[in-house]
């Protein structure tokens, strides 16, 4: 009897399920390419520079609509400010107008005010925008982010970064150390 069962479990343990499916994490710089990648941005104000990022994705394939992603972004905003501390911004959302996780980033010359937690301004923005499907998907790329960029070293070269592909690169070096 016993052994049935062990049987029937190492089977369903085992068995192919079309329910259950892994999905890895995205990487960061796998999100982002260097097109939607802007150094020394000069903002006047969050707005300008939130509305600069979104601009960012204007001709990326996984956007059906700008506009519903602008939209998007703010209203998330204005539930609580994105400026998460240390200098970083990271406005998000969640959206139908995205059939896919993407991200901008950008970084500020001078700082700009963001509302943050710590009240510093914020000089590097990183935008993340992604299908109401992928839910939890956005919540694992956050939490990806969060651990990046309060590492003091990477948060310092990215915005000593010249090149949107140093950018990348930089991005890519801390995450194999994830």
């Amino acid at each position: 009897m016993h052994t049935r069962v062990l049987r029937s479990l190492v089977h369903c343990l085992l068995a192919p399920t079309r329910s259950l499916r892994f999905v890895p994490t995205p990487t960061l710089h796998t999100l982002l390419h260097p097109d939607r990648i802007r150094l020394g941005l000069s903002s006047a104000t969050k707005a300008d520079a939130i509305n600069t990022m979104v601009d960012l994705l204007a001709n990326h394939p996984a956007i059906t609509s700008l506009s519903d992603v602008r939209s998007a972004v703010f209203e998330r905003e204005s539930t609580m400010s994105t400026g998460v501390g240390h200098g970083l911004g990271l406005p998000h959302a969640k959206t139908d107008a995205a059939t896919e996780t993407i991200a901008a980033l950008a970084t500020l010359h001078p700082p700009v005010e963001f509302d943050a937690i710590d009240s510093s301004p914020v000089e590097l923005l990183l935008l993340l925008v992604g299908p109401e499907s992928e839910a939890s998907l956005h919540i694992k790329v956050l939490g990806r982010i969060s651990r990046l960029v309060h590492q003091v070293p990477l948060r310092d070269a990215l915005t000593r970064a010249d090149t949107p592909e140093a950018v990348v690169d930089t991005l890519q070096r801390a995450e194999a150390t994830l």
